[in-house]
């Protein structure tokens, strides 16, 4: 009673009278009789900024269909969809119209009532003040009496409304307040925004798409992979930073290190030259960092037996006299795999025992090792008696890389972002994201890894895995956390990997029986409703209503995939932005759009470019499919915004009913 007491007297602080307290739970029980708003979830970005920025700008086609539901009646298609173009890209349309002409006073005039109407429909579900915080400071005032006309007997508010249109065009500022409506339109058709993981690689501007999520008004971030790999290397572990320096010039995509985080490429590339002299200079800078790459790895997995990755360790498999090495050809639970040089193993320490850990196999197993040819013979780095050392150079490169990663400010920026907005998985509104897996074994069950004589396995597993990412970005020499990070990025019985990574035989041998990368039993499971409930009940969410939103595996919607998996339950919504997925998906990917209304996923067809969307109002083509509809509608007090407020109008109940305030 003492302590409610003194919260109450806090509470009076804000609320100093009864009348005081009354008004505010009438505004809160008010708001929570609003519709929910709408939840955008988004993944795989993959650094495909034009793509990314049009689905963000129209919100999956939300502008589109209010564009639609509003003047599908009155206005032709050619116009609506210009009307979409102008709230898309608002600053460049309107440069790129008046290089065509002048644009007449009755155009701004069409134009300006058009956007306000979409402004008033979407700010429907607002309350007054959510919407004004909303609105440009310098137009607040303005757009805020325009959205709140009412007709009246003498038609006051209408005459008051066209004078405040008229002075905008007489003064020439109708473009700065068509910017700022667009700008307006597309905060309130998006409520908050979900990024299911994977901004970073393949394509060559994740850099623009930060600095893009950095202004968003409300969003988080479910960790992917390669963002892992990009949080890894900023925090200096060395394996990652040499990973992502691989995918960028596998890639061709120099341009995001060089020219958006300052990290040079020079020594790299001219070591590769010097070292590889029958390679074309990328070529060889992709086969250096790839040898050094091989190394650190192996490394790491010798210091870390609990990582159960024994059967990756090849180099020391590798036969330097004819270049052939011993390896399965497909097999991540070979139980019959011996590490070729005990002696190696060793002096990376600690692991004592000669053969993988004792994993029930499953179909893909070959437990036979067979003797394969390297493709590449040109090896002149690796020391027999001990091959995974690097040479001297190849450590000062490597000490340098580090200090540039460490070192970008821009980089350094972003990765603090992530780290703010970011984690493993995420629950809200009753779903639960992660962008790659909850691990599990052979017969269905939670699998994770053992560390210290603790076993993490689901929800406890992803807690873990989110506190040693921290740790490793808070301490920068805490070794094990940095190992960790690689292992996330990599580690077959990582939730964000989820897969054996077959980059040595994918490099080193032509048999492309060798290059299968067996994938978790959760990518078989997940097709079951009962795993998915079992998942989402680890989490704490036994709502019928609740969903599991999955991105990391593109759905190849051409071979007849659906996005849609177990009656509903699961949604994957790899985003298939990357160009590079467009052929094996059939399509773009997926987004995902929750309201009030309930559950639509969209099938999005390849984004052409934003000059083609200016020059002819080019939207990118989608399907929507609903994945459940809500009956009845969804209210902001069914929502977790709702709870809170629920909570707070109970507490104000009680300071009403106490002798605390007058």
């Amino acid at each position: 009673m003492e302590n409610n007491k003194k919260y109450l007297k806090l509470l009076a602080q804000k609320y100093p009278t009864k009348q005081a307290v009354s008004s505010e739970i009438i505004n809160l029980s008010a708001i929570c009789n609003l519709p929910k708003g709408t939840e955008h979830f988004m993944s795989d970005i993959h650094g495909e900024y034009e793509a990314f920025c049009h689905i963000l700008n129209n919100c999956s086609g939300v502008i589109h269909e209010k564009v639609d539901l509003l003047f599908r009646d009155t206005l032709s298609n050619v116009e609506r969809q210009e009307i979409c173009t102008l709230i898309y890209y608002p600053k460049e349309k309107l440069e790129m119209l008046h290089k065509e002409c002048e644009l007449p006073e009755e155009w701004y005039r069409m134009m300006l009532g058009n956007l306000i109407e979409v402004a008033k429909l979407l700010s429907s579900k607002y309350t007054r003040s959510k919407v004004r915080k909303a609105m440009p400071k310098e137009f607040a005032y303005i757009i805020d009496e325009l959205l709140h006309v009412q007709k009246d007997e003498d038609d006051n508010q209408v005459r008051y409304h066209k004078v405040i249109l008229d002075t905008i065009l007489n003064i020439h500022n109708g473009d700065e307040f068509i910017i700022a409506l667009a700008n307006l339109i597309k905060r309130l058709a998006v409520d908050h925004l979900h990024i299911v993981g994977d901004i970073f690689d393949r394509g060559p501007c994740a850099d623009m798409i930060l600095d893009l999520l950095m202004e968003h008004h409300s969003l988080d971030i479910e960790w992917g992979n390669h963002d892992i790999l990009w949080m890894g290397a900023a925090c200096g572990n060395k394996a990652s930073i040499a990973n992502v320096i691989r995918n960028n010039l596998k890639y061709n995509n120099t341009r995001i290190l060089e020219n958006g985080y300052g990290i040079s490429l020079r020594n790299i590339a001219l070591f590769g030259e010097k070292t590889y002299k029958d390679k074309e200079p990328m070529d060889a800078a992709l086969k250096a960092i790839s040898v050094i790459l091989f190394k650190l790895e192996e490394q790491i997995i010798c210091r870390h037996p609990e990582y159960e990755m024994n059967e990756r360790l090849l180099l020391s498999k590798i036969n330097l006299n004819d270049f052939t090495i011993k390896t399965a050809n497909s097999n991540l639970n070979n139980k019959n795999t011996i590490i070729a040089n005990t002696d190696i193993k060793n002096n990376y320490n600690k692991n004592d025992t000669d053969t993988v850990s004792d994993i029930p196999c499953n179909s893909d197993c070959n437990p036979t090792e067979l003797l394969y040819k390297l493709s590449d013979t040109d090896l002149p780095t690796i020391n027999p008696d001990n091959p995974l050392a690097l040479t001297e150079q190849e450590n000062a490169i490597m000490d340098e890389l580090q200090a540039a990663f460490i070192g970008s400010n821009r980089l350094q920026k972003h990765i603090k972002f992530l780290y703010e907005k970011g984690s493993m998985y995420k629950i809200f509104n009753n779903n639960l994201l992660y962008h790659g897996c909850v691990p599990l074994d052979e017969y269905g069950n939670f699998d994770g890894i053992t560390l210290d004589g603790v076993v993490y396995q689901g929800k406890k597993y992803l807690d873990y895995a989110d506190k040693m990412a921290r740790l490793a970005y808070l301490d920068n020499d805490n070794e094990n956390a940095l190992d960790f990070m690689w292992f996330l990025w990599a580690g077959h019985k990582s939730p964000l990997c989820g897969r054996v990574i077959k980059t040595f035989e994918r490099s080193m041998i032509n048999d492309e029986n060798t290059w299968h990368e067996p994938t978790n039993p959760y990518y078989r499971f997940y097709h079951t409703e009962k795993t998915c409930n079992m998942i989402l009940h680890e989490f704490g969410l036994f709502s019928p209503e609740s969903h599991i939103i999955n991105g990391h595996t593109p759905v190849k919607t051409i071979e007849g995939e659906s996005p849609i998996r177990a009656n509903g339950k699961l949604l994957v919504i790899d985003g298939g932005f990357s160009k590079a997925y467009h052929e094996t998906t059939g399509i773009a990917g997926y987004t995902l759009i929750f309201n009030s209304h309930g559950m639509r996923i969209k099938a999005h067809h390849p984004f052409e470019s934003v000059y083609k969307a200016l020059r002819d109002n080019k939207d990118i083509d989608s399907e929507s499919e609903i994945v459940y509809t809500a009956s009845p509608r969804i209210l902001v007090k069914d929502t977790e915004n709702g709870k809170q407020i629920r909570d707070e109008i109970s507490d104000l109940k009680m300071l009403l009913g106490s002798d605390v305030v007058n």
